[in-house]
């Protein structure tokens, strides 16, 4: 028992150093997860610089907590780390699409592959945001690039039929994704009626009253 207080000295050594590292890796990850809600804000805003900084400043973050949790596999692979990482992957994704740009890859992004498909389910919700915000301006081809996006997205992720605990869940968010993805296409098929509901009206009004000028006619 001489040597009992030495061995407890060693172990709460250990223990500060975990602690120590838990901490950080808590406020880093609260930090990278703010910068990629930026970051998709300023997106949708088209504030493309703006969002640009704000992924620069992820990734800065989402490298940070890969090195110091090096000697820490068990607190990279936490639940509030990989939620901040999937995070930075739903940012880097929905930002990609929404300007036209390649799909970043899971090995661009240094993402594990269950942290990467978690994130990209959830960019169907953030597509949707941008459809919907589109259709106040009417139905147009780039709504529709964005529902075939959406619809690419989810017939992928239906394919990968794995337990839970290879996925991280990602039948669930697979679930939500074709619910999204369902309303969104009811919504356009709305709104596209509606435009097409106009232009006929218009048109026959303008048969039945070829001399009428309208409000939205040049010269008026």
């Amino acid at each position: 028992m001489q040597n009992l207080e030495a061995i407890v000295e060693k172990i709460r050594e250990a223990f500060d150093a975990r602690t120590k590292a838990r901490d950080q890796a808590l406020a880093q990850a609260r930090v990278l997860t703010r910068h990629c809600a930026h970051a998709i804000r300023a997106i949708h805003r088209s504030e493309h610089d703006l969002a640009q900084q704000n992924l620069e400043e992820a990734r800065l973050l989402a490298n940070a907590l890969r090195q110091d949790l090096q000697n820490y596999p068990d607190l990279y692979f936490a639940g509030y780390t990989q939620d901040a990482l999937k995070e930075f992957a739903e940012a880097n994704i929905a930002c990609a699409l929404i300007e036209n740009r390649s799909l970043p890859s899971p090995q661009e992004l240094e993402l594990e592959d269950a942290t990467y498909l978690n994130g990209l389910a959830e960019v169907t919700g953030e597509l949707r945001r941008r459809v919907l915000d589109l259709l106040r301006q009417g139905y147009s081809e780039e709504t529709e690039r964005l529902l075939n996006c959406m619809d690419d997205i989810y017939e992928v992720l239906v394919t990968l039929d794995y337990p839970d605990a290879i996925t991280s869940g990602l039948r669930r968010h697979t679930d939500l994704a074709r619910s999204i993805v369902e309303r969104t296409r009811g919504d356009m098929t709305i709104s596209l009626r509606e435009q097409h509901l106009e232009q006929a009206l218009a048109h026959l009004e303008a048969e039945l009253h070829p001399g009428k000028k309208h409000a939205d006619d040049p010269g008026v």
